[in-house]
């Protein structure tokens, strides 16, 4: 039998194991990764999105202001041919954005094949807090963007009409793996209170047929956000995200005790074990409660860009092929 002291002994260190095991490392984390918050972490090389995120955070902004003001960036940036504003237009010459955003609460709005509105994001903002939906599209979501006052117009600009107009030579129409270095910009934060909010948006693959929509604005493909767990956000070929919920399935497996870094690795082995992934690529990011972080894709030259402990920093991905 055990004697009082030795019990006390032994129950002290029950109760301090738990805590101990939550804090330690394991072996498959991301090496990068240290807890802390306030974070911002956002698909591709986008330091001046994180900073404008970081810019509200240090404010003592909310978590969702920060990610609306991180991606209203590269949205507006006619550099970046993936995102609003400068984005390369369908098969027909048309520029569609999709969008979505997720709160701390489980709100979310969306927007998908919204024409002429240079920041979708915000659009997608006003679809969660002053409707009764989550999503509109095409050209609902138009009429609903200027009724709330946002400016109609030409996101088409001349250096994507002329890629467009070169693309039109042959028409030949085919994904090709990281042709776009920024591609749609996921970001995901942590505010100071420990809320957690993320963003998606972007232009869509370059060349699409007229209509297509992406993971991106669609909650659970592209972006998933569960206050209680963490966070997750896609990037690359929505169809193949779409096709194992992949946002949605991330989070989820950190529900289950992943590590943010080995639910990114498990979703991207849903898709390489059943989808011939050969000519695709696609990324993960995810943090959790903690503000620990993971990062994952399938073919190697995915990076993400990380706010965390003062410092923001471009990171490169591991991935499934090396």
């Amino acid at each position: 039998m055990l004697n009082r002291r030795r019990f006390i002994s032994l129950s002290a260190l029950a109760g301090w194991i738990p805590s101990a095991l939550q804090s330690a490392p394991t072996s498959n984390e991301n090496p990068e990764s240290a807890p802390g918050y306030p974070l911002v972490i956002s698909t591709w090389r986008q330091l001046k999105a994180n900073e404008a995120a970081i810019a509200v955070l240090k404010k003592g902004g909310s978590a969702l202001d920060a990610v609306e003001a991180g991606v209203r960036i590269p949205e507006a940036d006619t550099n970046d041919t993936s995102v609003g504003y400068g984005g390369l237009p369908d098969r027909d010459g048309r520029v569609t954005l999709d969008a979505c955003i997720m709160d701390e609460k489980g709100n979310a709005g969306s927007v998908t094949f919204l024409e002429h509105i240079m920041h979708p994001i915000s659009v997608a903002r006003a679809v969660m807090e002053k409707t009764p939906h989550v999503m509109l599209s095409g050209e609902g979501a138009l009429q609903f963007a200027l009724a709330q006052g946002f400016k109609k117009e030409n996101l088409l600009t001349p250096h994507a009409q002329k890629k467009w107009q070169e693309w039109l030579k042959t028409a030949q129409y085919k994904p090709i793996i990281n042709i776009e270095r920024h591609d749609t910009i996921g970001m995901l934060a942590i505010d100071s209170r420990g809320n957690l909010s993320g963003a998606c948006t972007t232009s869509g693959l370059a060349f699409k047929m007229h209509g297509r929509v992406g993971d991106s604005p669609i909650i659970g493909a592209g972006l998933f956000v569960d206050n209680e767990i963490g966070a997750a956000v896609a990037t690359g070929l929505g169809e193949a995200v779409m096709k194992t919920c992949g946002a949605f399935l991330v989070v989820e497996l950190m529900r289950q005790g992943r590590t943010p870094q080995e639910a990114c690795l498990e979703a991207a082995r849903r898709i390489t074990g059943k989808q011939n992934y050969k000519d695709f690529q696609v990324g993960y990011l995810a943090i959790n409660k903690k503000g620990e972080h993971g990062a994952y894709s399938i073919q190697p030259d995915f990076n993400y860009t990380l706010y965390q402990n003062e410092r923001n920093r471009v990171i490169e991905s591991a991935s499934f092929v090396k």
